[in-house]
C-alpha cells in the first residue's frame, strides 16, 4: 500500500512564479526585494536579509580569492551562529559543497568525515577548533581553517563582496551530510541543490509557511532539521528566524511568552523540558500557529499534556539525513498522536515485507520506502551503498520499520536493524517502549533486545524513572495487561539517563551495549 501527496504544482498554484533552482538563489532574491526585511534574529543582534546576503557575498569572494574551485568541499564545524549561515550560503554562491559537522564529534569521528569528503576548507569557533586540532596533522586535503570571530574577519578583510556569482544549477551538489553512524561507519549522503529546494517548496506548502512567519529555531544547524527545514524554509518564503545558540528551556519559554513566534520547531526532549518548565510558571504562552517535533518518536502521552497545557496541537513529522522530510501530519484535519502522517505533496511512500520487497496492506509492519525529487542522488564514494538502498523504480529504502492505516497516516515501529526477533516473533521496540512510557513514575524508557540461548533475543527495558519508588515488577505487571507475552520485557533495568544523539535521539545500539556486558 503506498501514498502520495499529490502535485506540487496543486499546491502552489497554477500562477505561481517559477521556482528557483536553488534555495541560495531564493534567498538572494528576497533580499534583493525587501533587503531592509529582518531575516535573522540573534542574541539581540537584527540581520536584515540584504544584511546576511552581503556576509554571504563576502565569504564567497574570500573562498574565491584563496583558490575555491567549483564542486570543492567547504565543512562548517561550529555552533550556531550567524556566521554559519552567511558562510553556508556563501559557499553555494562560490560553487562549493557544504559539508555540516556536528559539533560534538571527536577525534575519530573528524578524522572520518574530513577524510572521506576530502574537505578544503573548514570555519570552526573557539569552543571545537581544539577537537579538530588534533587531527589536522593527518588531514592532508585540508588547507584553510578559518575561526570564527577576529580570525574571520581576517579572511574576509581586503574582499570586494561581489555580486556577478552564477547561481547554482538544479543537477549541482550543494550538500554532503553525514548519517548519525549508530551502525559501523557514518556515510555522506549527496544532496543536490534540486532535492534541497523540492524539499523546501513542500514543506512550506504544507505547512503554510510564509513570509509573515517568525521561527523560534534553538535546533542545531549542523542537523538537517536546523538547517535544511528550519533555515531553508525561512530562506525560501523570505520569513524570519529567532536563532538560539542552543536549547535552553527557560529562555525558549520566555521568547515563546513574548508572542513575536509564530512557529517552533523542536524534538520530542525539547518538547518535554518545555512541559517542565511551564510547571514551575504561571503565565502561559498564547497558542503558536505551529509547532512541530520530529527526530525521534514524541509519545502520546507527551502530545497530550502538551495540548492541555500549551493549547496546540503539535504536528509531527518523519524525516532522515537522505531525505530531509518525508512525511508530515497535515496543517489542516486530525494531528494524529503516534503517527507521522502522510507524505509531502509530490512525494510518495509505501510499506514493503523486508524479505520479498512487495507491497503490503494497511496496518502490516514492514519497511517504509519513499520516492521522490527530494531523495538524495546517493552516498559520496559510496556506490555500493547507493545500490543497496534503491530498488529499479527509484525507491529508497529507508531502513526504518512502520505501517500505514486504511487512510493513509503512517506510524513508525523503529529502525529494521533494531528489530527484535524472540521465539521467531518479531517485536517492534517503539510499540512496547509507548506501553512502559504509560506507566505511573516513568519518564522514559528504551526497548531493546539482548541475547538469549533460548528466545534468541529477549526482550529488556531500560526506564528512567522520576518516582523512586517504582518497581520493575509494577512496570512488567502493566506490560502483562497491555502486551502479548513475547512482547513484554523478560527485563526491565532503571538507568539514570538514556544515551541520545545532538537532537535528542536514543542511540540503541549504546543503550545494548550498557545492558549486555551485566546481563551476560
Amino acid at each position: 500500500m503506498s501514498s502520495t501527496g499529490g502535485s506540487l504544482d496543486e499546491h502552489r498554484g497554477r500562477d505561481a512564479t517559477p521556482r528557483p533552482a536553488s534555495v541560495v538563489e531564493a534567498f538572494v532574491q528576497n533580499a534583493r526585494c525587501v533587503p531592509q526585511k529582518l531575516c535573522l534574529r540573534f542574541e539581540g543582534e537584527d540581520y536584515g536579509y540584504g544584511r546576511l546576503l552581503e556576509g554571504a557575498r563576502s565569504f564567497a569572494a574570500a573562498l574565491g580569492n584563496s583558490g575555491l574551485a567549483p564542486g570543492d568541499r567547504v565543512a562548517l564545524f561550529l555552533g550556531n551562529h550567524p556566521d554559519f549561515l552567511a558562510a553556508y550560503l556563501g559557499t553555494h554562491l562560490a560553487g562549493g559543497v557544504v559539508v555540516p559537522v556536528n559539533k560534538n564529534y571527536r577525534r575519530a569521528e573528524l578524522r572520518h568525515v574530513f577524510d572521506d569528503a576530502g574537505v578544503r576548507f573548514c570555519l570552526t569557533d573557539e569552543e571545537v577548533r581544539p577537537e579538530l586540532e588534533r587531527v589536522r596533522g593527518e588531514l592532508p586535503a585540508l588547507e584553510w581553517v578559518v575561526e570564527r570571530s577576529e580570525k574571520l574577519e581576517a579572511f574576509l578583510s581586503g574582499v570586494e563582496p561581489r555580486e556577478d556569482f552564477a547561481m547554482p544549477e538544479g543537477e549541482d551538489l550543494a550538500v554532503i551530510a553525514y548519517t548519525s553512524g549508530t551502525t559501523g561507519r557514518s556515510k555522506g549522503a549527496m544532496l543536490l541543490h534540486r532535492n534541497l529546494v523540492a524539499n523546501a517548496a513542500a514543506i512550506c506548502s504544507a505547512w503554510r509557511w510564509s513570509a509573515d512567519d517568525h521561527l523560534l529555531l534553538a535546533l542545531p544547524l549542523f542537523h538537517t532539521h536546523g538547517l535544511m527545514v528550519g533555515a531553508h524554509g525561512t530562506f525560501f518564503t523570505g520569513a524570519s528566524v529567532d536563532l538560539h545558540r542552543k536549547f535552553d528551556a527557560g529562555r525558549v519559554y520566555d521568547a515563546l511568552l513574548e508572542g513575536r513566534v509564530t512557529m517552533f520547531f523542536g524534538v520530542p526532549t525539547m518538547y518535554v523540558r518545555l512541559l517542565r518548565e511551564a510547571e514551575a510558571r504561571v503565565e502561559r504562552p498564547r497558542p503558536l500557529r505551529l509547532y512541530v517535533s520530529g527526530s525521534a518518536p514524541l509519545s502520546p502521552h507527551a502530545f497530550e499534556v502538551f495540548e492541555r497545557v500549551f493549547g496546540e496541537r503539535i504536528l509531527e513529522r518523519y524525516g532522515m539525513t537522505e531525505t530531509i522530510m518525508n512525511l508530515t501530519n497535515p496543517y489542516e484535519g486530525e494531528r494524529r498522536p503516534g503517527t507521522v502522517g502522510k507524505p509531502y505533496p509530490g512525494q510518495e511512500a509505501r510499506v514493503v515485507d523486508i524479505k520479498t520487497r512487495e507491497p503490503l496492506s494497511a496496518d502490516e509492519v514492514g519497511e517504509i520506502e519513499v520516492r521522490g525529487p527530494h531523495v538524495f542522488a546517493g552516498y559520496w564514494n559510496r556506490p555500493d551503498a547507493t545500490e543497496e538502498t534503491f530498488d529499479e523504480d527509484g525507491w529508497f529504502r529507508t531502513g526504518d520499520l512502520g505501517s500505514v492505516s486504511e487512510d493513509g497516516y503512517f506510524t513508525i515501529s523503529g529502525r529494521s536493524k533494531e528489530l527484535i526477533i524472540s521465539g521467531g516473533y518479531n517485536v517492534y521496540p517503539r510499540e512496547v517502549e509507548e506501553v512502559v512510557e504509560g506507566c505511573p513514575g516513568v519518564s522514559e524508557a528504551a526497548v531493546v533486545g539482548l541475547p538469549d540461548p533460548e528466545f534468541g533475543e529477549r526482550v529488556v527495558a531500560a526506564v528512567v524513572r522520576d518516582d523512586p519508588g517504582l518497581t520493575a515488577e509494577k512496570v512488567a505487571d502493566l506490560c502483562r495487561e497491555d502486551l502479548a507475552g513475547y512482547k513484554r520485557p523478560r527485563g526491565v533495568v532503571f538507568v539514570d539517563a538514556l544515551p541520545r544523539n545532538a537532537l535528542g535521539k536514543v542511540l540503541k545500539h549504546e543503550v545494548r551495549d550498557r545492558l549486555i556486558e551485566p546481563e551476560e
